[in-house]
């Protein structure tokens, strides 16, 4: 190899090789927008493209990325405009925006299935958004009404941009996240409750063997899926047809089971609930109801209001994420999942959650940072939704309320 300080050439295989770095560099003058040496890992992490090298020594094939980015570099744009027109907005497609920049701040204190993305809804509100704009129709000290609040989009929006807003949604849930978003809180406060309710369930959690086992079992499938789905070799040579994925990954689920069931057996885990006559009863496993149920009930001697609400949504969060479903599978919710399984979007064995630890500490966290960013953009301006019927609520009496 004959390194040129810009990039290497392997004479051998007549192949020419960049660093991340440089591969980054690279790819942004060939794509025309911005390509992070972060952006280089991903596809490398993914199976995209092939890693060459090992440790501080990684190289990619500059024709690896040629053929990826031809592949996909521009034609959604394209495709698109065969289908709706040519005098489609494309700007407005917001497709150079990454997914952290869509759900910035509070936008994601919750899942919310179809709601808008920020930008969007910035570009109608906001007067400089865009200087080909024909017309204008808010400043700062309107008031925007969103009939259908849904999330809360619109409100958090508003409140960045100085303008007053009433959102209005008929479900009662809906109308929660959206105020949690716009609620200014005693993040003291806030980081207290989650503090002490953290340290209850880690007491509550010494007292079974819960955490035992899942140590255990997760070591387990450490050391199982390093061997027989190593990164990124694995995903690169399904991507290339040299493995069946299917039929592998069925094999290599069934030779892992026997272990994991004589861990449940080792630990005495109860998998199923008594009954499956309610959603709860059905999608968590044993344990996992008993870690809600305490938690719930901590949550109810919080005596700050504001606080009280922004930590249900939380528990909320976390009860979401650990129904007893396979993590390509969270939308749709086909059958309750009780054993390890082979997992097509992590590319290895996976398993059920049995606490709800992990996933409280993490949006706990998460939270606390999301709302301490959207502080230092808050406007003081006034946003609320109501509940109810967009089409008969009496506004005046309901904002009176």
């Amino acid at each position: 190899m004959i390194d040129n300080k810009i990039h290497l050439f392997d004479t051998e295989k007549n192949v020419e090789l960049l660093t991340i770095k440089k591969a980054s560099e690279w790819a942004t003058l060939y794509t025309g927008k911005k390509v992070t040496p972060s952006n280089i890992s991903y596809l490398i992490h993914y199976g995209r493209i092939k890693k060459i090298g090992e440790n501080g020594n990684i190289y990619v094939a500059k024709q690896d990325l040629v053929e990826y980015y031809n592949s996909f570099n521009g034609k959604r744009e394209i495709s698109w405009k065969d289908k709706l027109g040519d005098d489609l907005n494309w700007a407005l497609s917001f497709e150079q925006y990454k997914e952290s920049e869509t759900t910035k701040h509070v936008h994601r204190l919750h899942p919310y299935k179809g709601k808008f993305i920020p930008q969007l809804v910035e570009y109608f509100l906001d007067s400089h958004t865009d200087s080909f704009k024909k017309e204008i129709f808010f400043k700062k000290g309107d008031i925007v009404l969103d009939p259908f609040c849904g999330s809360g989009t619109t409100l958090v929006q508003a409140n960045e941009l100085g303008i007053h807003a009433i959102g209005i949604d008929i479900s009662a849930f809906n109308a929660m996240i959206s105020n949690c978003k716009i609620l200014n809180y005693d993040l003291i406060d806030v980081k207290k409750e989650l503090d002490h309710i953290t340290f209850e369930l880690k007491k509550f959690l010494s007292k079974t063997k819960t955490t035992d086992f899942e140590e255990e079992l997760t070591q387990a499938l450490y050391e199982f899926n390093i061997e027989f789905f190593p990164t990124p070799d694995y995903k690169f040579s399904i991507r290339n047809g040299k493995i069946d994925e299917q039929e592998y990954g069925y094999e290599k689920e069934k030779e892992f089971l026997p272990k994991y069931l004589s861990l449940i057996k080792k630990y005495n885990v109860k998998l199923k609930q008594r009954e499956d006559k309610t959603f709860i009863d059905k999608w968590y496993l044993q344990s996992v109801r008993e870690e809600i149920e305490f938690v719930f009930d901590l949550v109810k001697k919080i005596k700050n209001t504001k606080t009280k609400k922004v930590v249900s949504l939380i528990l909320s969060r976390t009860i979401r994420s650990c129904r007893a479903t396979t993590h390509s599978d969270l939308a749709t919710l086909k059958e309750p999942v009780t054993t390890t399984y082979y997992c097509s979007k992590h590319g290895k064995i996976c398993k059920p959650l049995f606490s709800i630890l992990k996933w409280w500490q993490t949006y706990s966290n998460d939270t606390i940072k999301r709302l301490s960013q959207f502080d230092k953009l808050r406007t003081n301006t006034h946003q609320i939704c109501l509940t109810g019927d967009s089409r008969i609520i009496d506004l005046t009496s309901e904002l009176n309320k």
